[in-house]
């Protein structure tokens, strides 16, 4: 890309020779204008951009060094580089203190300037690069936030209210988002997932590693602003956001997730099925737009390789949503711990099915089945079970057997959960007690849910869920409340710069921290050391 450049000499011969002499084409340049004194100049750079200016000191109406003083007082970025016929060195200091890149004396040595010139522009070259950089790096961090806010909006773990300062300024945008929502998920019960259930763990992670990189890379390469969420162990909510004033395009949509599955399919050798919602999804209906996918995706008899949710060709009949609710709070309370629940659930469930005649049984039984499936993947996400116990129960699963089979292995599943409830509950406060001295000890550097679940063994989502009923605020918001806390008091005590501070607070991007804390306290850092260290003078005093 071609700079342009602004010549400013009251000689016009002057100007003549640059314009000649100076080979501008093998410095990236063009001479976009010539002015006569630093009035022109100015008139000049208001009508356009320039990347650099050559400007005489002495010139009449308006001098070089006034010339320069208006340029940094309108915030130009452009680099300027004096030409003088004097020495004096008055001159120069002001010339540095205006900001002036170089200092060149008349007569012009045409190949000294040639060099200065190509020093200035390959160092202003260099700053733009790494402010693209910057710039890049700010937004993938952004991008990051951004992805684990909307994991707790999917979740239910936090509100979309003014008073949420989590969603303020670069995540703000969140808020006036709509997204097209797609479900991606493993068929567990499946011939060709049995491989899938016989890995170890650090396999299993490895493997849903490599998923979302395979999900994200190709979604960046077609463009997509997006955000790929692992809710569990084999299933993902891909975002993608839409222009608001876009119109609902379900073949499009339907062509983007046929694209996903065959990226998974061809890097990672496993088929998913994927769930498309029925219409875009504004932020605040997320939630329960990714509800009613995965209702549709668990509870289908037959799925297709890619379906739409919900699906209003077929309808959901009363006795359907009693038994999907049940079903949730059923799993809801399992994961409590809430034995009492569980029986209550359990014997509305049997009343439910006692209920049915024939052909409703008929019809409820592979609903019946993808409900013990999915209650077997979350008590697997909680680690209820121990690997023979899962394989034992994966067997009887892979055999046809109705519905009494089928209620006797839920509460085969959930009396495991009772009798290990009370066990349960004191290792959830051992790992959620153990997790916030992990984090309390490692907010200077980069933290992710996923290593603090690790760390304490838990699954992702479990870890999530754990940490939300425990501390009554999600991952994200307990650890950046924590760097908060603590980057305030280091700017009220101390005397370190907001750039050290930042680091040692787990942001390696200043200009990221200072948005965060913004947000959270309303002021920048600089102001907020300003204020509080005032204040803690005079209390001295």
């Amino acid at each position: 890309m071609t700079g342009r450049v602004l010549l400013v000499d009251d000689e016009p011969h002057i100007t003549r020779n640059l314009e000649k002499v100076i080979p501008w084409e093998m410095l990236g340049l063009t001479v976009g204008g010539t002015a006569k004194n630093g009035m022109e100049a100015l008139e000049l750079l208001e009508a356009q951009p320039f990347d650099l200016v050559l400007c005489d000191i002495r010139m009449p109406i308006m001098d070089g060094l006034e010339l320069v003083k208006h340029i940094r007082e309108k915030g130009a970025e452009c680099d300027i580089i004096m030409l003088s016929g004097y020495q004096d060195f008055a001159y120069t200091r002001a010339a540095i203190q205006y900001g002036v890149q170089d200092y060149v004396l008349k007569p012009i040595p045409y190949d000294e300037l040639t060099g200065v010139i190509a020093r200035v522009m390959s160092s202003q070259r260099m700053k733009q690069k790494q402010l693209t950089e910057e710039r890049q790096k700010l937004g993938r961090m952004i991008d990051l936030a951004s992805e684990k806010i909307l994991y707790d909006i999917l979740m239910d773990y936090t509100e979309l209210t003014d008073s949420n300062w989590m969603i303020t300024g670069d995540e703000q945008a969140i808020r006036e988002q709509q997204y097209a929502l797609i479900v991606l998920d493993l068929d567990v019960s499946s011939e060709r997932t049995k491989d899938w259930r016989e890995w170890s763990d650090k396999e299993r992670k490895l493997w849903n590693f490599a998923v979302c990189n395979v999900l994200r890379e190709k979604l960046q390469q077609n463009g997509f602003h997006h955000a790929v969420i692992q809710i569990r162990d084999g299933e993902w909510c891909v975002l993608i956001e839409v222009n608001k004033s876009q119109s609902y395009d379900l073949t499009q949509i339907t062509d983007w997730a046929e694209m996903l599955l065959t990226a998974v399919k061809n890097h990672v050798k496993l088929s998913l099925y994927a769930g498309i919602y029925r219409d875009y999804a504004p932020v605040a209906s997320l939630s329960q737009a990714y509800k009613l996918v995965q209702q549709g995706m668990q509870l289908a008899p037959h799925q297709e390789t890619i379906e739409v949710y919900p699906n209003c060709e077929a309808g959901s009949s009363q006795e359907d949503q009693a038994f999907w609710d049940t079903s949730e709070k059923l799993i809801g309370a399992v994961k409590r711990g809430d034995t009492s629940a569980v029986d209550a659930e359990l014997r509305r469930m049997t009343q439910q099915l006692q209920g049915m005649n024939e052909s409703m049984i008929g019809r409820f039984k592979p609903m019946l089945h993808f409900f013990v499936l999915n209650l077997m993947r979350e008590m697997k996400e909680m680690g209820i079970f121990s690997r023979d116990q899962e394989d034992l129960l994966w067997r009887k699963l892979d055999r046809r057997f109705g519905i009494k089979d089928l209620l006797s292995v839920i509460l085969q599943v959930t009396r495991a959960v009772a009798d290990k409830s009370t066990d349960k509950k004191k290792q959830s406060e051992r790992s959620m007690a153990e997790a916030k001295q992990f984090l309390d000890r490692n907010l200077y550097r980069d933290l992710s849910v996923e290593e603090a679940a690790t760390h304490v063994g838990l699954s992702t989502s479990y870890f999530s869920l754990l940490f939300k009923q425990t501390f009554n605020e999600t991952f994200i918001e307990y650890v950046t409340r924590q760097r908060m806390e603590r980057a305030k008091a280091m700017l009220a005590d101390s005397h370190k710069s907001v750039a050290q501070i930042a680091k040692e607070v787990g942001y390696a991007e200043r200009r990221y921290f200072t948005k965060v804390f913004m947000k959270y306290t309303g002021d920048n850092p600089t102001d907020y050391r300003s204020k509080h260290q005032q204040l803690n003078g005079g209390m001295m005093d």
